[in-house]
């Protein structure tokens, strides 16, 4: 289940904080090794709706996000009250708005990686010796 959990992170959804033992900069270590480029559109939402005492601005989120890098999403979301898909949204929208500001030739069609090839990724990382 964890080996599935990695794979999809890494290949199919570009999800935000702490899964399958690997970071979001983790796994963006795992796709650049691998030449994966992963869509950030967002397909749901997560997480509990809100019961906060008002929107969080774009800016508030991203600047929870560089003042504390380590601190998962339902952490950020409980410093700024609110919900955790509050989070992933504005996370994924800052995420979408560097990469339309990176535009690049578009690559070639790829190879899918294996799973085999996202384990031995993984295994390169400081993260897999503490698993």
């Amino acid at each position: 289940m964890l080996v599935d959990c990695l794979y999809r992170a890494v290949v199919e959804v570009d999800v935000s904080g702490f899964v399958a033992c690997t970071t979001e900069a983790d796994r963006a270590a795992i796709r650049d090794s691998l030449g994966i480029v992963v869509d950030a559109t967002p397909t749901g939402s997560y997480g509990p709706a809100r019961s906060g005492a008002g929107p969080v601005s774009h800016e508030a989120v991203l600047t929870a996000r560089t003042t504390h890098p380590k601190d998962t999403c339902q952490q950020l979301a409980e410093r700024l009250g609110c919900s955790t898909s509050t989070i992933k949204r504005h996370l994924r929208r800052a995420r979408a708005e560097a990469a339309q500001a990176d535009v690049q030739v578009a690559p070639s069609p790829r190879r899918v990686p294996t799973v085999d090839d996202v384990l031995d990724a993984f295994d390169t990382l400081d993260a897999a010796r503490l698993a």
